[in-house]
């Protein structure tokens, strides 16, 4: 793939489709996401980004060798924050944290700075590079890594210069996003594919627009989810929703009919089912 030069939308549109049909394993998860930093930002050129994206890898791998960090699990996140934190100064946006540039890859690259899962692609780009087993967590609120070798294992914060958290720290974190009767949960250290990655990326996005009564907005950046992850229902029927709600009834006809085509036998199915059917009477 070239990366040389300034995208148009079309082209971009049409990357982020082939990834749609790439299996999770396949996707290259840093790529991605300046495709998607890319359709905000289509006049900019993406080989400096790339360019940098090689250069974590090197340096990374310079470290790694110079550290002997290939049998040592400590020895590789140290490398991690020492190239991340230390020589590029990356760190978490805790004085702007709702700024949309933080889910911005580009922006985020630009400003050395960003949300928790954006710096965490960085992290996984950088570690992936070197062939060391790494993934992304389903922690609420706050995206963390896991880092494995052999029957070693660590969380890893990118938002917070690459720590390491315990079970007891993440019980804590748990309490403070969710309140003091929130427990630390199975599902909130289980591991995500690239695909959800990248959704939790872009919905930090959609979810600031509509909080800001964008509406507009964040049904693009839905779309732009529903290129790389078409088969995802519950994608469909938000877009229906938002496309209803600023009465583009066709489109949220089209929407709510690929969520039932996709949906299983969900508790919203009937209720979906009739509004859709409400639409088109309104259209008759």
């Amino acid at each position: 793939m070239s990366w040389s030069g300034a995208s148009n939308r079309k082209d971009l549109e049409s990357r982020l489709r082939r990834v749609g049909g790439q299996s999770d394993d396949e996707i290259d998860i840093a790529q991605a996401a300046l495709l998607l930093a890319a359709l905000d930002r289509p006049q900019v050129s993406l080989e400096r980004y790339y360019h940098h994206l090689s250069l974590l890898e090197r340096d990374t791998a310079e470290l790694a060798a110079r550290q002997g960090a290939e049998k040592d699990l400590a020895t590789r996140i140290a490398v991690l924050n020492q190239v991340l934190v230390q020589r590029y100064s990356y760190q978490g946006d805790r004085a702007d944290y709702d700024d949309l540039n933080n889910a911005n890859l580009m922006r985020v690259i630009d400003r050395r700075r960003g949300l928790p899962v954006a710096l965490g692609i960085l992290y996984l780009h950088a570690a992936r590079a070197q062939g060391w087993s790494i993934c992304g967590l389903g922690f609420p609120g706050h995206f963390m890594l896991r880092l494995d070798l052999g029957s070693a294992r660590a969380i890893v914060d990118p938002f917070n210069d690459g720590a390491v958290h315990d079970a007891a720290a993440l019980r804590g974190l748990v309490k403070t996003m969710a309140g003091s009767e929130a427990e630390l949960r199975p599902e909130h250290t289980a591991t995500v594919g690239n695909r959800d990655i990248l959704l939790r990326l872009q919905n930090n996005i959609k979810l600031r627009l509509i909080q800001q009564e964008r509406s507009g907005e964040a049904l693009e950046i839905l779309e732009t989810m529903l290129m790389f992850a078409p088969q995802r229902a519950a994608l469909w029927k938000e877009a229906g929703i938002l496309h209803s709600h600023l009465d583009n009834m066709r489109a949220a006809i089209m929407a709510f009919e690929h969520y039932l085509e996709l949906a299983g036998p969900e508790p919203e199915r009937q209720s979906i089912a009739a509004l859709l059917q409400q639409l088109r009477s309104q259209l008759n």
